[in-house]
């Protein structure tokens, strides 16, 4: 039996059904998987890149050479662990473990309480602009708190401290943190430049040349700098943020997505063809991953 296509605005109304400050996380996950999900996942990409010009976070990640020698495997298990918090919930058994695993991993290190913060802050704010500038809709008030809410619940559960208290104040933090910490440093740039090359290799080869320039052409100025990255010229940023909003208008004239879309069935994710367990994701300390810090606030 053939299904009829639902009208346009299904999710919307689906959504004006639901509460953001209980309903967060079911809002997320229309957000994620039906309404945006090319959207979010493209944003939240960018938005975890632009971490690296903060030397602090950049600098770390070069040394524990994850994220240059095993840069495939370092972003299949990022785009898992969030999935599986955002699908499962997290309130569930494999969104516990998600964020445990999340926990343990950076218990490992010393990373301060503001850049954890900011990295934060970047997963709030980064999908808002993305999709407000390039999805087949802007945004709602009621999708915003929801997506703050959400990040706030998660941030709590990672043990941030000082969380911001609405999407403005997310706002804030993000661009104030930029201005005083964005910096030029070797390891930061040696992380983008690996993270620059694993993206090539998820387009088909004709375009590959084009992905490296393309990509910088919507970074914003300050982070070309940061990154000592060159401009590309006006004329073909101009052109990748319009073909960016192209797509979009081109999406406003498909039909809802029924079945969701996930991260974990895309060809970008290669690290685990046979499957995988949450709790198995991600790095661990040479001597007893039990060892690792492994609480959930």
């Amino acid at each position: 039996m053939r299904l009829r296509p639902l009208r346009r605005d299904h999710w919307q109304r689906e959504i004006d059904r639901l509460d953001p400050e209980t309903d967060h996380e079911q809002i997320m996950r229309i957000l994620g998987t039906h309404e945006f999900p090319w959207d979010v996942q493209q944003a939240l990409s960018f938005a975890l890149f632009r971490t690296y010009a903060v030397p602090t976070i950049g600098r770390l990640l070069a040394d524990t050479d994850e994220f240059t020698e095993r840069t495939q495997k370092r972003h299949d298990d990022t785009v898992l662990v969030l999935e599986a918090v955002l699908v499962d919930g997290m309130e569930s058994t494999d969104g516990r473990a998600a964020v445990r695993r999340m926990n343990q991993m950076h218990g490992r290190y010393d990373i301060g309480n503001d850049d954890m913060r900011y990295v934060l802050a970047t997963f709030v704010v980064m999908p808002v602009r993305w999709i407000d500038r390039y999805g087949w809709r802007p945004l709602r008030e009621v999708e915003v708190t929801a997506i703050t809410r959400y990040y706030q619940r998660l941030g709590r559960l990672m043990g941030i401290r000082d969380v911001p208290e609405d999407y403005a104040a997310f706002e804030r933090l993000l661009d104030e943190y930029e201005a005083r910490h964005f910096a030029y440093d070797p390891g930061s740039r040696a992380v983008a430049d690996a993270t620059l090359e694993l993206f090539t290799t998820f387009y088909t080869r004709p375009v590959r040349p084009f992905i490296d320039v393309f990509a910088r052409a919507i970074m914003d100025d300050h982070l070309l700098r940061a990154f000592g990255y060159s401009k590309p010229p006006a004329r073909f940023r101009d052109l990748a943020h319009r073909s960016l909003a192209a797509r979009g208008r081109l999406v406003a004239l498909m039909p809802p997505r029924r079945r969701p879309f996930l991260a974990a069935d895309s060809h970008r994710v290669r690290s685990y063809p046979g499957g995988f367990l949450v709790e198995h994701l991600g790095t661990f300390a040479a001597e007893d991953p039990r060892q690792e810090r492994d609480e959930v606030a």
